[in-house]
């Protein structure tokens, strides 16, 4: 009997400290859990009372900054104001030297439209029976045809002269192509056509009938209007074009 009874005591004795010690072991529990409890509320109240003063420093500063940026923008006004003003300035400068140009231009007009000698042409004929016309500097005079179907208009020239030579003695027509009497047969053909030499195509150069005179059939560039050139020599002078026909088509083509 004794035995049992000390057992039975020693196992309450056994659960008397299995109850304190989960006592303590759930007091423990609560005040971690209170602790990281306060811990976290600490926290978001520091942030939330961080985030307000931020906010308002934030605030302040721009009210401090505005009244710079007013300044800033009053000084670009006024550098806006005085490049507008400049801008004025110079265009009216410029009207008035426009306007002083074209008063001057206006008196320049004026005087060439009352100047007698300026519609003057000298070489104007005054007779409305003559055909005329011009190649170049030469006034050319239209003349009955030589009855050549191929021929639209025939021309004749008082100014032409003889083109000049370098040759001496006694002249002997050639018509050896590049020789010294070539060239300048060429010349006297494109004095006569009214043709830049340079860009003259010669299409046919032959005798004219006698020693002295020869014809030349010529164009200018790719221009299709070609043109029959009629030259005589002169001598100590050169060759000298005296008639001039523009064909109808190009039979030396």
């Amino acid at each position: 009997m004794g035995s049992r009874f000390n057992q039975r005591d020693q196992k309450r004795k056994v659960n008397k400290i299995y109850n304190i010690a989960i006592t303590v072991v759930s007091i423990l529990i609560v005040i971690v859990a209170v602790s990281i409890f306060l811990s976290d509320d600490g926290t978001d109240t520091e942030k939330a009372t961080t985030e307000p003063k931020q906010t308002v420093e934030k605030d302040a500063k721009k009210k401090v900054d505005k009244p710079a940026g007013k300044e800033e923008d009053t000084d670009l006004t006024k550098e806006d104001e005085d490049e507008d003003s400049k801008a004025t300035e110079e265009g009216t400068e410029e009207n008035t030297e426009d306007g002083t140009d074209t008063d001057a231009n206006t008196n320049t007009d004026t005087n060439t439209d009352t100047n007698p000698d300026t519609d003057t042409n000298p070489d104007t004929d005054t007779n409305p029976d003559t055909d005329t016309d011009k190649a170049g500097d030469a006034k050319l005079v239209k003349v009955d045809g030589s009855g050549d179907g191929n021929v639209a208009t025939t021309y004749t020239s008082e100014s032409w002269k003889p083109v000049g030579t370098e040759q001496s003695g006694e002249h002997t027509t050639s018509f050896q192509k590049n020789s010294v009497d070539w060239n300048e047969m060429s010349k006297a053909i494109a004095h006569g056509a009214g043709i830049d030499q340079g860009n003259m195509r010669l299409w046919w150069l032959q005798n004219g009938g006698s020693p002295n005179t020869a014809i030349g059939t010529v164009s200018e560039g790719d221009n299709p209007k070609t043109f029959r050139v009629y030259i005589e020599w002169v001598d100590g002078s050169g060759w000298k074009p005296v008639k001039v026909e523009e064909l109808k088509t190009n039979d030396k083509k």
